[in-house]
């Protein structure tokens, strides 16, 4: 898979919003889709192997808004309480370094080596997180304010895991979900400790996802679509 390739993915998934899980095809990039466990979309190669990895090689992940999320923030705001391009670009710069950090740290507990450079047992891990929708950034104004809400916002996940070696495109998965319930009030600390317990669920997933396809490899030649495995 190419990085162009992987760019093009992300933007498709972005432009189907929220209604992605219902128009994503059976095959993708030579991936069949499986039925997925715990997240929303699976795709696997048929004849793909992933008990000799050990180690991973984790990309930067890549982060975007939904689409019109400023336009749509500031139509409902105060001119003091705009969201300026800055704000917006501090809620994605802390969104990737927080996703990073947990994902690096639950590789890590599950058993892997993190490691910087291609090898025979290093597979190497693309994530996004798009379609970002905070409901309530915290921003500061002139006549502070408080915000109600009841969950901090949602995004899309997006993996794709292949061999670092050769590149070959080994699997994909796709996942929607919101923070957590529950009436607050929307500060950057709140909004942070939401999306951070997110990403935990997701890197939770996916290791364990990993773990299964450890346990149940070699992936069927001959794979259906939305198999069981």
């Amino acid at each position: 898979m190419t990085a162009m390739k992987w760019l093009a993915a992300i933007a498709l998934i972005g432009s189907l919003g929220a209604a992605f899980a219902e128009e994503l095809p059976e095959s993708w990039d030579g991936l069949v889709e499986v039925k997925a466990k715990k997240m929303d979309a699976a795709y696997l190669m048929p004849g793909a192997d992933f008990r000799p990895y050990t180690k991973v090689m984790i990309d930067r992940t890549q982060v975007a808004f939904r689409k019109d999320w400023l336009k749509d923030q500031n139509a409902q705001r105060s001119m003091s309480r705009r969201v300026t391009d800055e704000d917006a670009t501090k809620i994605l710069t802390a969104a990737q370094e927080n996703f990073d950090d947990i994902f690096v740290e639950a590789f890590r507990e599950a058993g892997y080596e993190v490691v910087t450079a291609p090898g025979p047992d290093v597979l190497r891990v693309s994530t996004a997180v798009v379609n970002l929708y905070v409901n309530a950034p915290d921003v500061m104004s002139a006549g502070r304010s408080r915000s109600y809400t009841t969950e901090a916002g949602e995004a899309t996940l997006v993996i794709e895991v292949r061999d670092s070696l050769t590149g070959a495109l080994m699997g994909r998965v796709l996942d929607r979900r919101a923070t957590r319930s529950g009436a607050q009030l929307a500060t950057s600390v709140t909004n942070t400790s939401d999306f951070r317990a997110l990403f935990k669920q997701w890197a939770g997933v996916t290791t364990a996802g990993l773990a299964n396809l450890k346990a149940v490899s070699p992936v069927p030649a001959d794979l259906k679509p939305k198999q069981k495995l």
